[in-house]
């Protein structure tokens, strides 16, 4: 196995705020090159029982600690681990659900990212999956759970479509607005 500090994805925005103060796991799971998280007794999540978190309250999703985390591991390029945080909701509020169609979208665009960065020569790496993700996500327009989804839609095709080497990330708009207002009150 190779080094935990070498042959994972970076994040794109090393500063980008974060929404939990959850800690993240000593490494980025990439297959091949980690153990893996949850099956290796060397894995970081080995022996932790399956995230089984409640129902996200569509008008409260700010307090799920599940869902910022998960945004927090998309982010910061923790994609395999996102897509076991956000996929134990997908379960949780159903899968053909509004919502989890579109948890399910963040799902496999975090799933594409993985697969791109596992094939930096291949062009068409996580393409497919990309699609299947946006396709997921094209009946959601303005703020949804707090992503401006269009801007998430139109970062990640410019990633895949190889305009900006920069991968995608989310910035939950109702908790920055709460912030720099919370900054403005002082």
């Amino acid at each position: 196995m190779t080094s935990f500090r070498t042959n994972q994805p970076q994040p794109p925005t090393p500063d980008h705020i974060r929404y939990t103060t959850r800690p993240f796991p000593p490494y980025r799971f990439v297959p091949g090159h980690f153990p893996h998280p949850r099956r290796d007794p060397k894995g970081h999540s080995y022996d932790h029982p399956e995230p089984s978190p409640p129902p996200i309250d569509p008008h409260r999703w700010h307090e799920s600690e599940t869902y910022l985390y998960g945004i927090d591991l998309f982010n910061f390029a923790y994609w395999w681990e996102c897509h076991e945080e956000l996929e134990s909701l997908w379960h949780a509020v159903g899968h053909n659900s509004e919502m989890g169609v579109f948890l399910q979208g963040i799902v496999q665009v975090a799933a594409a990212n993985l697969r791109r960065f596992m094939e930096p020569d291949n062009p068409d790496a996580g393409v497919s999956l990309m699609q299947k993700g946006l396709e997921k996500l094209q009946d959601y327009s303005g703020v949804y759970l707090g992503v401006d989804v269009e801007r998430f839609r139109r970062m990640t095709e410019d990633y895949f479509g190889n305009t900006t080497h920069t991968p995608p990330t989310i910035t939950l708009i109702d908790i920055e607005q709460r912030r720099q207002t919370d900054h403005a009150e002082y």
